[in-house]
């Protein structure tokens, strides 16, 4: 499970955006969004760089992860 603060998601629309572009990169993914705190939880088959890409193509660059 990859787990993404999205600063810049602030809408349904911005969700749906987020769930659309991350289920074209991976059909199979389970994702949860939980839209008031910004953040996204990943299940993917996918690396985490790959996911970060796919999210930030779509205009919804995440956070660095905490260290």
């Amino acid at each position: 499970m990859h787990r993404f603060t999205l600063p810049d998601m602030s809408c349904g629309h911005c969700v749906a955006a987020i769930t659309e572009a991350l289920k074209a990169a991976d059909a199979q993914a389970h994702i949860e969004i939980d839209r008031e705190a910004r953040t996204a939880a990943v299940e993917s088959a996918l690396p985490r760089e790959a996911l970060v890409s796919t999210l930030t193509q779509a205009g919804y660059p995440p956070e660095p992860a905490a260290a």
